[in-house]
């Protein structure tokens, strides 16, 4: 593999917590490889993230790949496009982006406050989309506790409860992402009414356990609730990790919140070396 032949420059970035390394394979191929991913993974014998991004150039596009804790991929990633999109932005002087994944192209934009905004695309919300093992209505699952499934390019399954912070998260998280009725797995997340159009949410992540932030679990909520009536479409959600802004609009789901691009980093041979 290219990757062992030299050291490998990657950045560390979070977006409430949520924390990703950022491999730029624009400047040097990188195959994310099972091995790899869990080795960079790793918060004591590696780097620690919940979520690994590749940057790759798709014809005039720039395109995110993203990887979790486990190896498994994933298409959608609202918090590390966020975080991304402002690195870029800052590095060509751009005020918005345009970036390609697997869940389309996303466009981003500096605000005025700092933040920095991301268009998520449509939800999905019929059963074979999200998708669901069978047909079902997505806004009310044969599931105990009546949760809401939606996809953001991953699948989503959204508890409405009375306190957050009462829910052994770890175990119920944990149960609901294998459930039978998601087939590629699922984002568990737990969300209380503070406000009008103010959620506390908690999300158990697939493939990562849980995590202090979600952009895509953040958009997933705030559909999810707008769709029972418990919000309208502009709320904001307070996670483990801090605040973030979702507003469904006609054109998708928009994200708005902090991003942090924390350091840059070097990966030795000899690490690279060892996880082959």
């Amino acid at each position: 593999m290219r990757i062992i032949s030299s050291p490998l420059a990657f950045k560390k970035m979070h977006g409430l917590g949520n924390d990703f390394v950022v491999i730029d394979s624009r400047v040097r191929d990188f195959e994310a490889t099972l091995p790899v991913v869990q080795g960079l993974a790793d918060r004591h014998r590696g780097v620690g993230f919940d979520q690994l991004a590749v940057i790759t150039q798709a014809g005039s596009h720039i395109h995110l790949a993203f990887y979790n804790a486990d190896g498994s991929s994933s298409a959608a990633c609202g918090n590390a496009t966020r975080c991304i999109a402002a690195y870029l932005m800052n590095e060509t002087g751009q005020s918005s982006i345009t970036l390609a994944t697997e869940n389309g192209l996303l466009p981003a934009q500096k605000m005025s406050n700092g933040l920095v905004s991301v268009n998520m695309g449509q939800p999905q919300t019929h059963w074979a989309d999200i998708p669901l093992s069978e047909q079902l209505d997505s806004l009310h699952l044969p599931i105990s506790g009546d949760p809401v499934a939606t996809g953001m390019g991953n699948p989503h399954c959204t508890f409405f409860v009375e306190d957050v912070g009462a829910v052994d998260l770890s175990k119920s998280g944990r149960a609901i992402e294998r459930h039978p009725l998601f087939p590629q797995r699922t984002n568990v997340q737990y969300a209380s009414l503070l406000s009008k159009n103010h959620l506390r949410m908690r999300v158990w992540e697939r493939g990562v356990g849980i995590t202090l932030a979600s952009g895509s679990s953040s958009c997933a909520t705030a559909v999810a609730a707008s769709r029972r009536g418990l919000t309208g479409r502009n709320v904001r959600i307070t996670l483990d990790g801090g605040d973030i802004w979702i507003n469904w609009a006609d054109d998708g789901v928009w994200m708005t919140g902090a991003t942090a691009h924390v350091f840059d980093g070097t990966l030795t041979q000899d690490f690279l070396a060892s996880l082959t």
